[in-house]
């Protein structure tokens, strides 16, 4: 895997989709999983400061058989940026591709989403536009082997998207209870996937009915204060 970083990225776009996939190597659900931080430079800071060292400096992104972009305000400048766009599109013959938030301007901007149904950032949903057949307004958007996340936070679910997609649903589930993270819910499934906060697991609220696309389950802590989650259902383009 590479994941295709740069100046100006934002940081939990790249860490929540990097700490859900990475799992499959430490877990060894598949054969020789490895990944690389690749840029056009030997450093990259994101948007808040946080300087993050490259392994490979503008390698032939081909050899690769999954590549992940990063969002962030940069990625419009980067779009007109010939020699990064160049070297972006040196990754057109991989599998699979995969961007979280503004990270799919660049994709489209590549020519990687002629055609496809993608999502972004709900605040790039015109830029998006020109690239794709399609903006679809979702969380989560697959189409063929090109993966798409909303905004920022939806990293950590496309991370686990991509991890099920990769593995099955077991898999995922195990990678779940290691990040600690309940609320992933899968395009592949009516229902979350099993998920804990304190060890207890999310129950839907007694009563209440989706409204507006939502879904809302409850969680009492060990604190006995309520918690209230909600999780929109995030259609699966095949």
């Amino acid at each position: 895997m590479g994941f295709v970083l740069f100046d100006g990225m934002t940081a939990l776009d790249f860490v929540g989709f990097y700490e859900a996939v990475t799992w499959i190597g430490i877990l060894k659900a598949r054969e020789d999983v490895a990944w690389e931080f690749c840029a056009d430079k030997s450093e990259v800071t994101d948007d808040r400061g946080m300087t993050v060292k490259i392994q490979r400096v503008k390698p032939d992104l081909s050899a690769y058989d999954l590549i992940f972009v990063p969002g962030g305000l940069s990625t419009r400048r980067l779009r007109s940026d010939t020699d990064f766009m160049n070297w972006l599109k040196t990754a057109s013959p991989v599998p699979y591709k995969v961007s979280v938030c503004t990270g799919s301007l660049l994709l489209g901007a590549a020519g990687f989403l002629e055609g496809r149904r993608a999502t972004t950032n709900p605040s790039a949903y015109e830029l998006l536009a020109p690239y794709c057949a399609e903006v679809v307004k979702s969380r989560l958007v697959r189409d063929g082997d090109i993966f798409t996340g909303g905004g920022v936070s939806a990293s950590l679910d496309l991370g686990l998207y991509v991890v099920e997609s990769l593995t099955d649903a077991a898999f995922t589930k195990e990678v779940q209870a290691k990040m600690h993270y309940p609320y992933y819910w899968s395009p592949k499934r009516p229902i979350p996937l099993a998920g804990c906060v304190n060890q207890s697991p999310l129950k839907a609220v007694p009563g209440l009915k989706p409204e507006n696309g939502f879904v809302v389950f409850s969680h009492v802590s060990k604190f006995r204060k309520a918690r209230t989650f909600s999780f929109s259902p995030l259609p699966h383009v095949p």
